[in-house]
């Protein structure tokens, strides 16, 4: 389960943290599930978010693999609301096309476009992280906080438009 932090200061995103649990480890679909509600509490009793934003679950061929995911996000969500933080839930095309602009993007390329508007440095291994952290980013792009700004034709336009915030 990956999780990603911003801070949102001055209508403007800084980039806090992005990890991912490992659940490997644990053999019991309990104490995976243990594990998320601690360490999102955790993760809430450090940072002290005003807002959660978390990936919607979405519909797949394996049934067991649906509940698992289903109970996790449920956990997660029930350690949020359990300090009366609020949720939102972002389907997983608008998550990507908020970050790419393209709602098919692969997990590639949220990645290197997360990293382009936060200027982090390297990008872990697995992107599971990267998953979390674009649910965040997606939230602040979609709660008001960023000033509106001109619609564009699309990414050469918004580029032409926008070249300081483009890294080359």
């Amino acid at each position: 389960m990956g999780f990603g932090l911003i801070r949102v200061i001055n209508k403007k995103m800084e980039f806090v943290q992005l990890n991912e649990l490992q659940l490997s480890k644990y053999d019991n679909h309990y104490q995976k599930l243990r594990v998320i509600f601690e360490r999102t509490i955790e993760l809430i009793d450090t940072h002290h978010p005003d807002e959660i934003a978390i990936e919607a679950p979405f519909f797949g061929k394996n049934v067991q693999s649906m509940l698992k995911l289903g109970r996790a996000q449920g956990v997660a969500m029930a350690a949020g609301l359990s300090r009366d933080i609020p949720i939102t839930e972002y389907e997983p095309k608008k998550i990507k096309m908020a970050i790419t602009g393209n709602g098919n993007a692969s997990k590639e390329q949220v990645a290197k476009m997360l990293q382009q508007l936060l200027g982090l440095k390297e990008l872990p291994k697995n992107l599971d992280s990267t998953d979390g952290l674009a649910a965040a980013v997606c939230h602040f792009f979609n709660s008001g906080k960023v000033v509106a700004g001109k619609s564009y034709s699309g990414w050469d336009a918004f580029v032409k438009q926008n070249e300081e915030r483009v890294k080359k």
